[in-house]
């Protein structure tokens, strides 16, 4: 387990800098979608870059180490990397989840896509659809994706969807004392509406919110995060990593060079 049994250091440390990348890659989508605001910015960019990157990366060892603890107790975890670091063959277990992670992440960004284009018609008044949007060029779309894989998962379902297993799992247990069937639902429903929450900030940069705004990301990202979640679930935070990277490669760098 490495030091002091606490974790599996050496997993920590291989999702530790898998986020670090993760945070680069977003910074090019993230510099064009806010370019507005980055001129009115007291810092200055070549400050603000460094301090944001070291911000991230603290946070996110710390969502690590904690998804890591919690994990191990209920059941979760990231069960390719853990055979890896036990030195076991892991090229098998890959080639099980790939495809039906695949599969899921692009039926995630179709169902979104689809339903997207049902608000649209149904509302098309709302300012998000009125607005006109900044378009980020494919390339920085595609690297953003690298961030909603790794790091989203990392934050949204190694450690929330851990956290409150662990915390419902106080209360309702099976006769063995493990988490229950509907514990584990409970929580993949809860961080899935959190998951949609946590896309508002950015939202609210571009637009005004208003309830029509908040339903929308959270159902949106909603539908996604169950299906995330039921692969972290199942299959581990490999497979909902490989699920949520189809999704948001095929929204941010397929779907904008056909529509």
């Amino acid at each position: 387990m490495g030091v002091g049994g606490l974790i599996d250091w050496k997993v920590f440390w291989v999702l530790l800098l898998a986020c670090a990348f993760g945070v680069v890659c977003i910074i090019p989508y993230s510099l064009t979608m806010q370019a507005g605001l980055l001129d009115e910015f007291p810092i200055p960019l070549h400050i603000l870059l460094p301090l944001q990157i070291t911000q991230n990366i603290v946070m996110f060892a710390v969502f690590i180490f904690a998804g890591l603890y919690l994990a191990e107790k209920v059941g979760l975890g990231a069960p390719l990397l853990k055979r890896w670091s036990l030195g076991e063959e892991i090229k098998s277990a890959l080639r099980s989840i790939l495809g039906v992670s695949a599969c899921l992440g692009a039926l995630a960004a179709i169902l979104i896509t689809a339903l997207d284009f049902s608000f649209y018609f149904m509302f098309p008044n709302e300012p998000i659809y009125a607005v006109e949007l900044p378009e980020a060029p494919v390339w920085q779309g595609f690297l953003a994706s690298f961030y909603g894989a790794i790091n989203e998962e990392v934050l949204n379902r190694l450690f929330l969807m851990s956290l409150f297993v662990w915390v419902l799992s106080k209360i309702k247990k099976t006769k063995e004392g493990k988490p229950s069937e509907l514990t584990y639902l409970a929580a993949i429903l809860a961080t899935a509406i959190i998951f949609g929450l946590m896309h508002l900030p950015s939202t609210a940069i571009l637009v005004p919110l208003t309830p029509f705004i908040i339903a929308r990301a959270i159902i949106l990202n909603g539908v996604a995060g169950v299906i995330f979640g039921w692969l972290y679930w199942k299959k581990g935070l490999e497979s909902a990593m490989i699920s949520h990277f189809t999704a948001d490669a095929i929204i941010h760098g397929i779907f904008p060079l056909l529509f």
